[in-house]
């Protein structure tokens, strides 16, 4: 039988939920936020009726909103498809919409009456249905080994590939725009596994790295005695992918000589050797990546504008990491778990902790510096939990770095530098506690504190020594 959970400290609520689904549900009562914590460890519940009371502390800090959303976290971290619904009297309406927003599935006022209790779980279970529907549907466009790139929670790569999707079984020329390190290589290769092509070449040309002199020779061939040291004939890229996609990686830095060539192949599908005389035709799907603004460049003069032209008949923007920050843990796991089928060590998870340093921090290097770092704290890492020492101390002081801050709202010195303090002091305590796993006596030992001042510190920071016995666990 499915089991639904009733969270509040006046039991008197369980009533009309029994009498609304008791024949379905098996229903179990809460009277605290821990207590209800402890129930979802040991139970799969669909539902979780919450007071809007538990989910606030008895004595916030001053000036400090409830973050429901930190609220809600652990509840999905154990089952990601539970409903949450809140529940709230008529004068904290707005605490329960507010609530909503964070991410539970409606809210319900007191005294609760049994038709909005089946008018709310009903509208729950038919956009459930249609969500599933909309996921069917847009995953059998999908390879099953491609399910895991586009899964995402942002709105803006869920637009990316959509437009990939899209554009994928075509033939049309791509130009993939966004800084170093946001995956235009990944997502060329997904373009192309799933178009008609997808089991012919893909072929990669990184036109950056290599010299001009050989960036010719190296996509349309030459002839034997091109050029000195053109001992025998070789076939370029084009030639090598006929039939598949060429993917043209920083663009931008094409030589002018061979933006003319390659032009002229893109328009008369047609080119010729170094040092050749035969047209060649040419079946290949172009995708061009670039780190550059090519608009730029075609205003300083440095690229053709009828080349850009050619390229850009369907751009696709990638956003950097820094603004889809709600995909930073699905990556961060995907990444652990490529480590643990590549070595020999079996690491379960990554420290809450990490993950809210990932979340402040501005990624300059975006998902490959993420998935760097990953890689280098997987092999320093000892424990089961990927914590917070095996990473950079400069992950966790990021405060003052993000590069959205406008340098005409700096902070004093004096400001900047009591900030820092206290952000190393926050820092250093929850890596404290971390090592010692909550432990209270160990971790004072190792500050050289007493444990009276440590109590002290992390009142006054905020901090719950039982998050860090619960992420060891």
């Amino acid at each position: 039988m499915k089991a639904l959970l009733v969270a509040s400290k006046n039991t008197v609520v369980y009533e009309p939920i029994n009498a609304c689904f008791g024949s379905e549900y098996k229903i179990d009562i809460a009277t605290s936020y821990k207590s209800c914590l402890n129930l979802f460890r040991k139970k799969r519940y669909e539902f979780l009726f919450i007071d809007i009371e538990l989910l606030q502390p008895e004595s916030p800090p001053a000036g400090e909103r409830v973050s429901y959303k930190d609220s809600f976290q652990p509840f999905w971290h154990m089952f990601p498809n539970a409903e949450i619904i809140v529940m709230s009297s008529q004068e904290k309406i707005r605490e329960a919409v507010m609530a909503v927003k964070a991410g539970a599935s409606n809210y319900i006022t007191y005294p609760v009456d049994k038709d909005e209790l089946k008018f709310v779980t009903e509208s729950i279970y038919e956009s459930t249905i249609m969500q599933s529907e909309l996921d069917y549907l847009r995953d059998k466009f999908w390879q099953i080994d491609s399910i895991e790139v586009v899964s995402t929670e942002s709105p803006e790569m869920r637009k990316v590939f959509e437009r990939i999707r899209s554009v994928s079984p075509t033939k049309t020329t791509v130009l993939l725009t966004g800084e170093t390190g946001t995956g235009k290589g990944l997502l060329a290769k997904l373009i192309h596994r799933h178009s008609n092509r997808g089991r012919d070449q893909f072929i990669t040309v990184h036109c950056g790295a290599i010299p001009d002199t050989l960036l010719e020779s190296e996509l349309f061939g030459h002839e034997k005695g091109a050029f000195t040291g053109a001992d025998r004939r070789k076939l370029g890229k084009f030639e090598i992918a006929q039939g598949g996609t060429l993917f043209l990686d920083e663009i931008g830095t094409m030589t002018p000589s061979a933006q003319i060539k390659f032009l002229e192949v893109l328009q008369d599908r047609t080119f010729q050797r170094v040092g050749g005389e035969a047209n060649i035709k040419s079946d290949v799907r172009i995708i061009a990546a670039t780190n550059i603004n090519l608009k730029q460049l075609v205003a300083n003069g440095t690229f053709r504008k009828d080349l850009y032209y050619r390229l850009n008949v369907f751009p696709v923007d990638i956003p950097p990491l820094r603004e889809r920050t709600e995909d930073i843990p699905q990556l961060a796991g995907v990444f652990l778990r490529n480590l643990n089928e590549t070595y020999s060590k079996e690491i379960n998870s990554i420290h809450p902790y990490v993950l809210e340093a990932f979340a402040r921090y501005s990624w300059p290097g975006n998902i490959r510096e993420l998935e760097n770092l990953m890689e280098r704290a997987y092999i320093l890492e000892n424990s089961s939990v990927l914590g917070p020492e095996s990473f950079p101390s400069e992950l966790f002081l990021s405060d003052f770095s993000h590069p959205t801050r406008s340098s005409t709202s700096l902070p004093s010195l004096s400001d900047a530098r009591r900030k820092n303090i206290e952000v190393a002091e926050r820092n250093y305590l929850k890596r404290l506690l971390a090592v010692h796993k909550g432990h209270i006596r160990k971790s004072a030992d190792t500050a050289g504190i007493s444990t009276r001042q440590l109590h002290k510190l992390l009142t006054r920071y905020g901090i719950k020594k039982e998050d860090f016995k619960l992420s060891s666990s």
